[in-house]
């Protein structure tokens, strides 16, 4: 399910579109958002997320042993989508999909922290590292060591997806994101 590239197909059924050569050119919700269609963007976000809790939540009540594989699976299957020659989106809807089907608690607080920090500088990519970051630093203030190196790797592989949103940002050259 993580290969299902919503982004993609949504803007090439209702806008007749190609995503890839709109914006940044990636797959993802704030991508999408970018072609003007508020609708097609958070279709994209609902989307995106739903197709990591879905099998995940169908894991955790049946294979709960291979919880955190699953997880790895749904986000590397968007980043790296089969379907589009392994060029996917950031994976950050993705994660929060896993951050909800793993604890409520989790989602929540990268929402959080995603929205104080969007709001504060008006960057998607910043407010998602930020949010990323803020889940292993949760539980390693909490004591709860079990799950920091998931979430540890998680954060990695999104710093990784992010890595020139973080040059622009560095430069001054990032764009800002309207969410509204």
């Amino acid at each position: 399910m993580g290969s299902i590239p919503f982004g993609f197909i949504l803007t090439k059924i209702f806008l007749k579109k190609d995503i890839r050569e709109i914006g940044s050119g990636n797959i993802g919700a704030t991508n999408a958002l970018r072609t003007g269609n508020k609708v097609i963007g958070y279709s994209t976000l609902i989307l995106d997320i739903l197709k990591a809790v879905i099998p995940i939540v169908y894991v955790k009540i049946f294979y709960q042993d291979f919880l955190y594989i699953t997880s790895l699976c749904a986000f590397l299957g968007h980043v790296f989508p089969v379907w589009l020659k392994f060029k996917g989106g950031k994976g950050v809807a993705t994660y929060l999909g896993i951050l909800f089907a793993i604890n409520f608690y989790f989602g929540i607080i990268f929402i959080i922290s995603w929205f104080i920090t969007f709001f504060i500088s008006k960057f998607s990519s910043l407010s998602s590292l930020i949010g990323a970051a803020s889940i292993p630093i949760y539980l390693i203030i909490l004591t709860q060591f079990d799950q920091v190196v998931f979430f540890t790797i998680m954060f990695v592989l999104i710093f990784f997806t992010h890595r020139e949103n973080i040059k622009r940002l560095k430069n001054k050259e990032e764009t800002k994101t309207k969410i509204y």
